[in-house]
């Protein structure tokens, strides 16, 4: 039950849909615009700028609050990656939207700031340096995504948390599948456009 709850409750929180409700409080159903993606990118491009920061730090928080919660009861590893992964599951399927959610950029980089942080400041920096570079958040995501596991690795994390690391970049990637096939035809927007 000391694992299950929080588990549980990460799944949850996860499921909430930041950007969806932001959205909505807009006028607009981000799942019917844009790349019909509830993230923070195509809720910045399709409501607002503020709206996008919002979703961000809505998002992010997602994975930051039972990861936090997670350490205080001072869980193993092994448990703590659980309720990360729980986290990281409910924004991509969440039980509040017909399963079908974000691509869990923000929800699994909150929870590595809670249990790696300078690990997941390298992976913020190395983020914003392909932006500033391509303008192709998507990209950027993905590069930084799979460095994660590595990066994790070099900041000597326990196996299980590398493990989440490379089970949070394998899922990032394969939710932007759609992404790659765009950036392949030259057809991904970048950043500052519509």
């Amino acid at each position: 039950m000391e694992i299950i709850v929080p588990v549980v409750f990460a799944y949850l929180l996860g499921s909430i849909p930041s950007g969806y409700i932001l959205g909505k409080f807009a006028g607009v159903d981000v799942r019917q615009v844009g790349s019909g993606n509830v993230g923070a990118t195509n809720v910045a491009r399709e409501v607002g700028k503020w709206q996008g920061i919002l979703t961000l730090l809505a998002d992010a928080l997602k994975g930051v609050i039972p990861v936090s919660i997670g350490l205080a009861m001072t869980l193993a590893p092994a448990a703590i990656a659980a309720i990360a992964a729980a986290a990281f599951l409910g924004h991509l399927y969440p039980i509040f939207l017909q399963f079908r959610g974000g691509k869990g950029v923000a929800t699994g980089l909150g929870a590595l700031l809670v249990i790696a942080p300078l690990a997941a400041l390298l992976l913020i920096a190395i983020f914003v340096v392909v932006v500033l570079l391509t303008r192709l958040v998507s990209l950027s995501s993905m590069i930084a995504a799979a460095v994660a596991p590595f990066a994790l690795w070099i900041f000597v994390q326990p196996p299980a948390i590398v493990l989440l690391g490379a089970f949070l970049a394998a899922m990032i990637v394969w939710r932007h599948r759609g992404n790659i096939q765009r950036l392949l035809t030259g057809t991904e927007p970048r950043f500052g456009s519509r």
